[in-house]
């Protein structure tokens, strides 16, 4: 934004007006920056500013924290340098668009999607936007994200989503990552088809997600898995028509019962680690499908021995955030209700309270916790 608005001419003086107030005194932010490992601050920072054409500048009003924030607070993304405003979510309005952007103005309220795309190139052109060749996760990755007051929005035309000024912008936000990557990574890439059986081991926010969305194809049979019995009360209120606490019983004996020893033909494996996994081999039915959604920090066994003759599917995937529109007619419609995924909420001058409750969960019964900005 420019510090001074035109100079205008009078006679033969010319007079410039003050620097408007936005400029003049807030030229810096709040943000929740990542230092290192297990470190991170709320900072003052630099507003960022539009850096080519097809950018956007949001004032963010409202996001969440993900998974992925924790793994990064743990050094485990290595993409993410110290130093990086972490965040890939929210809500919020446009406070200033580049020359060339042309679906949204000054003023607009928007979705941000966790999914930068520039819709242009190959994989973008293949609907694979999370590895678009300039976009992809980039927000909260490998530029500063929207744990912030404000964000820097590559590919404004391609990565934001118009609002009505009616519609929950908390619910909302939990549009920006955690119901299509459940739909995506889970319901579609699991085939999940009318009269089916699915499972979807691990209960946290994006598990849910694809209990809620799975829903919309009708499944005969949906069963949720968990160790914590709170999730498994929500799984119940979401639709789930069993649940398993795999704490309590052997889950591969008591799901294989609920199929008639057949298996499922949709595993869902939503926690990303190698016992899950190696759980949901064991429960897919012949011409099934394993729908690995979960981030897996090491290595897992594929028993090939035992499902080479099985004609299985293993699908891997990134959220591309290609189904955002259609889920945002849903919710606006009223056919889905993301708020019942928010459990907590805090204000941003308390987000690291916010952190320790969503490192908590299951001690804090959190799903999803949000921000006010």
């Amino acid at each position: 934004m420019q510090a001074f608005r035109t100079a205008r001419v009078l006679s033969s003086r010319v007079f410039r007006p003050y620097p408007s107030k936005t400029s003049l005194f807030y030229s810096t932010m709040k943000a929740l920056v990542y230092k290192g490992v297990g470190d991170v601050k709320l900072e003052e920072r630099p507003r960022p500013k539009l850096t080519a054409t097809t950018d956007a500048l949001v004032k963010v009003t409202k996001t969440t924290i993900c998974g992925t924030d924790l793994h990064i607070s743990k050094g485990d993304v290595a993409t993410c340098s110290p130093g990086t405003i972490l965040g890939h979510e929210g809500v919020g309005v446009i406070e200033e668009v580049g020359s060339a952007v042309r679906g949204f103005k000054q003023g607009q309220r928007v979705l941000i999607s966790c999914i930068s795309s520039c819709g242009v190139c190959d994989y973008c052109r293949k609907g694979m936007a999370s590895h678009c060749e300039t976009g992809g996760w980039i927000l909260g990755n490998t530029i500063d994200g929207t744990q912030a007051e404000y964000v820097r929005i590559p590919h404004a035309d391609a990565s934001l989503y118009p609002i009505p000024d009616t519609a929950d912008e908390g619910g909302l936000v939990m549009l920006s990552d955690a119901l299509p990557t459940g739909f995506e990574c889970g319901v579609l890439c699991g085939k999940v088809q009318p009269g089916s059986s699915v499972i979807v081991v691990g209960g946290g926010a994006v598990g849910l997600a694809a209990l809620i969305t799975a829903q919309l194809y009708s499944p005969s049979l949906l069963v949720m898995v968990d160790m914590d019995a709170n999730r498994l009360k929500f799984a119940t209120e979401f639709g789930a028509t069993t649940t398993i606490d795999s704490s309590k019983v052997d889950l591969v004996e008591t799901a294989m019962k609920l199929t008639d020893g057949k298996g499922f033909d949709a595993c869902i494996e939503a926690v990303g680690i190698p016992q899950t996994f190696g759980d949901c081999q064991k429960l897919v039915a012949p011409g099934g499908t394993i729908a690995n959604v979960g981030v897996h920090g090491t290595k897992v066994d594929l028993h090939l021995e035992k499902l080479w003759d099985k004609n299985i599917s293993i699908t891997t995937h990134l959220v591309d955030a290609v189904t955002t529109p259609m889920l945002l007619k849903l919710v606006l419609s009223g056919k889905l209700d993301p708020t019942t995924l928010v459990t907590h909420r805090f204000a941003f001058n308390d987000i690291g309270k916010a952190y320790d409750t969503f490192k908590a969960a299951a001690k804090n019964n959190a799903l999803k916790v949000l921000i006010d900005m």
